[in-house]
């Protein structure tokens, strides 16, 4: 009898699930350091990909794919980021730089939390398309499907973030 009730409690796997579960697994990871990159904590970044898998539950397996996640996520990290700053305009409050723990700058390297925060201070879309060319390794054609941008504005993009990099980290004289 108790497995009866068991039964009938637990919903039944489909395919989709199971298409879930396995990029889920490969991909967990990667997909928290690219919303780490993009939103600048590793704690909200796991709640955001956490989220994108919950809500991937019974779609079908047809639309369930790597590329279809990542989409999934920068949008997560839109959307976090918006929530921010609208929070951070009712709070009248303005922070020129994150503050990040002494865990985590104790964990960086201080050339890589120059980096990230250089990065942090780009623009959102300008920051969203290093982070898919350089982490990611994207494609033109990968990012402008992904950021819903032509391919020329992803280049143009690119090499204005770029220069702006070289500039704040002292490069370019």
């Amino acid at each position: 009898m108790n497995a009866e009730i068991v039964a009938r409690a637990s919903p039944p796997v489909t395919a989709g699930d199971a298409v879930v579960t396995g990029l889920y697994r490969e991909h967990r990871l990667a997909l928290v350091r690219l919303a780490v990159l993009l939103v600048g904590d590793r704690e909200s970044a796991e709640d955001i990909v956490q989220d994108v898998f919950s809500r991937l539950h019974g779609k079908s397996p047809d639309v369930l794919t790597l590329s279809y996640v990542r989409v999934c996520v920068l949008n997560a990290s839109r959307s976090l980021l918006r929530r921010r700053a609208v929070a951070a305009r009712a709070l009248v409050r303005r922070r020129d730089e994150p503050v990040d723990s002494a865990e985590t700058i104790a964990l960086l390297g201080e050339s890589r939390q120059e980096m990230l925060t250089a990065l942090g201070r780009l623009p959102r879309r300008q920051r969203e398309v290093l982070v898919l060319r350089y982490y990611l390794d994207l494609s033109d054609a990968d990012i402008a499907q992904a950021t819903r941008l032509r391919q020329s504005t992803v280049r143009s993009t690119a090499s204005r973030a770029l220069e702006r990099l070289e500039r704040e980290l002292g490069g370019g004289a």
